[in-house]
């Protein structure tokens, strides 16, 4: 089944559901069902739940993916797009030395589609960068020279690294001029291969983001 760029969850209007808030942390619920117009995308019968939990110095997201099916099983992909604010050219991820990758950027489907292995201890986006990281090791760091964020990941095997630079950010029609270059995009997910929840089960997929310095921007 052949879908858009980025799947039909993010176009659609999702259902508030509850506020959790006690004093550490406030949480929201949406929730995302079947119906007429999903359906004409995707046949398979689905219930989503995306969490969002702020504190003081966290951000936790969750998305549960929940098979309502009794007989058959549910595959999928997800990925959570997470834009973090910082001067690209400064900006480095760790740790993916040694890790498998695939460089979306080559010219052809075979080169994009040939594995290589990441020799780098730091990646930078300083060039057009849009790579998928596969079996990744789910904790992370990004860095810039005065700041940093931690990525803790549960549940999502791959990571994608991504900034179009001006190559590429120039022709993107919603893009400010120059918004490539006050960003890193860092964006844990399943992406090679698929997820997959068993009959009446759920699955779960958590990224928690920490500042590790201050003046760090989410």
């Amino acid at each position: 089944m052949k879908l858009a760029q980025h799947g039909f969850a993010r176009n659609n209007v999702w259902k508030f559901s509850k506020i959790i808030s006690d004093n550490e942390e406030v949480a929201i619920e949406l929730t995302l069902e079947s119906n007429p117009s999903i359906k004409a995308q995707y046949d398979k019968p689905f219930r989503l739940a995306y969490i969002v939990r702020l504190s003081e110095s966290q951000l936790a997201t969750e998305l549960h993916v929940t098979n309502p099916s009794e007989t058959e099983s549910l595959e999928f992909q997800a990925l959570f797009h997470n834009y973090f604010r910082g001067p690209s050219d400064e900006a480095l991820v760790y740790p993916l030395q040694n890790i498998q990758y695939f460089d979306k950027t080559a010219l052809s489907e075979q080169e994009k589609n040939t594995p290589r292995r990441e020799a780098r201890e730091a990646v930078d986006v300083r060039t057009y960068t849009d790579t998928v990281y596969e079996d990744a090791p789910q904790n992370y760091e990004i860095k810039w020279p005065r700041a940093g964020l931690e990525l803790k990941v549960s549940a999502l095997k791959d990571l994608v690294v991504w900034n179009p630079q001006q190559e590429v950010g120039s022709k993107i029609g919603d893009m400010e001029d120059g918004g490539w270059e006050r960003y890193i995009c860092v964006e844990p997910g399943f992406v090679r291969g698929f997820a997959v929840a068993e009959p009446g089960s759920t699955w779960i997929g958590q990224q928690v983001i920490t500042v590790i310095d201050a003046s760090a921007s989410l």
